[in-house]
């Protein structure tokens, strides 16, 4: 049978969703779970807690009593529930001192994934240069593409923990730039860029008429007392910011599917006026889950110390293995490797999949300058007892190999 693909757009028709190929992405396919039926532990998936219950019981409660209701089986609002944006607002000026009205400048997406591509969707066209920062969040490099556009990688260097550096943001600007896209904290390095980076970055994209996309995704867990800005607070960038936010990482929710953006009123009526044919409508069961998790939003500090914990404990395990450098994680539930002394990243991800029966991120699908490195979701697994087993047979694994090498 000829081929059907001659008549997709041409920014679809090369990705592949494994059914004809090996994928090695975790989130692609089925090849994570089959792995996990095979009894591999899984540190590839950004998702706190995986794969052990992480619901607090006032949520499973208010849950249970809406079920029993029946009211859940009904569509909820397509920019999301009105007390839900009322308690997003309320959490936005915490973290911000923004002023945020629910009506106007709050939207609900079903996760952030597919926020991040909504929030782009307004603003790209074919022809457009979208400029992202190197390592970044796969789908900062993907979704301009499947929006026509082109992407122009911002390399960050590792020698200052992947600082921006807004000269390499002037030596690829051009006509054709509308866009700039970070993920801040930084996934997968974990960089919380620093305030006086951030100002630097506003006056550029000021200068140069832009719109900057800001994934915040791990914004909840920040380490060792480091100051984080939300962009959009600013001079000039609340009217050019979008920010796009997760209850996924923050709360250890990644199953609710349950993201939100927020912006000032010119774009947020572009969102609003398209969400019901792009986005649908959240889940309505978990939206008020995630409703109930927010009233108790001060547990975040509690997953605060338990994310740092397990950074600590990563930190010290890999910090003695020959052959592999790291920086300790500022924020979030991730580790960032640099591995290439001990081999090519995806053949290391292969090699431990063999030796070490453990899934993690192949480097390379973060960017250009990924090469080299892994990443792996340390605040896996409820038990630390087991997050530390399972991080020493990496640790091992790695070791054997540089050993191997050099022998």
């Amino acid at each position: 049978m000829s081929s059907i693909k001659h008549l997709m757009n041409k920014e679809f028709k090369h990705l592949s969703g494994g059914l004809f190929e090996d994928v090695t992405k975790a989130d692609v396919g089925e090849g994570a779970g089959i792995l996990m039926a095979q009894g591999v532990d899984i540190m590839a998936w950004a998702d706190p807690f995986f794969p052990d219950p992480s619901i607090p019981e006032s949520v499973k409660k208010v849950m249970i009593e809406a079920l029993k209701d029946g009211f859940p089986s009904h569509y909820s609002m397509p920019i999301g529930m009105r007390e839900l944006r009322v308690e997003i607002a309320k959490k936005i000026e915490k973290q911000t001192k923004l002023s945020i009205d629910p009506s106007r400048n709050v939207i609900v997406t079903p996760g952030s994934d597919s926020g991040l591509l909504y929030a782009m969707m307004p603003f790209l066209e074919e022809g457009d240069e979208v400029m992202v920062v190197d390592p970044s969040y796969p789908s900062n490099f993907l979704n301009p593409s499947l929006l026509k556009s082109t992407v122009v990688h911002v390399p960050l260097n590792s020698k200052n923990n992947y600082s921006l550096d807004i000269d390499e943001f002037e030596k690829k600007v051009t006509t054709k730039t509308k866009m700039v896209v970070i993920t801040h904290p930084n996934n997968p390095t974990t960089t919380v860029f620093r305030k006086e980076n951030l100002i630097e970055l506003s006056k550029f994209i000021v200068k140069h008429d832009l719109i900057l996309i800001c994934d915040q995704a791990f914004e909840d867990h920040i380490f060792d007392g480091i100051e984080f800005i939300s962009p959009c607070t600013l001079p000039s960038m609340w009217e050019r910011t979008v920010t796009v936010c997760s209850i996924s990482k923050g709360l250890g929710l990644s199953g609710f599917r349950i993201g939100y953006i927020y912006a000032n009123d010119e774009m947020m009526d572009i969102y609003y006026a398209a969400a019901v044919n792009v986005l649908g409508a959240a889940s309505t069961i978990t939206s008020i889950g995630a409703l109930q998790a927010l009233k108790e939003v001060d547990y975040l500090a509690s997953l605060t110390k338990r994310h740092e914990r397990r950074r600590d404990l990563a930190y010290s395990i890999f910090r003695k293995v020959k052959g592999v450098h790291l920086n300790k994680s500022e924020s979030g539930i991730l580790t960032w490797l640099n591995i290439s002394e001990v081999g090519e990243s995806s053949e290391i991800v292969s090699y431990l999949l063999e030796e070490a029966r453990v899934l993690v991120n192949d480097g390379a699908s973060y960017g250009e300058l990924g090469k080299g490195y892994i990443r792996i979701v340390t605040s896996v697994f409820d038990d630390d007892e087991k997050a530390k087993e399972v991080l020493g047979r990496i640790a091992s694994a790695l070791e054997r190999k540089y050993l191997s090498n050099n022998m």
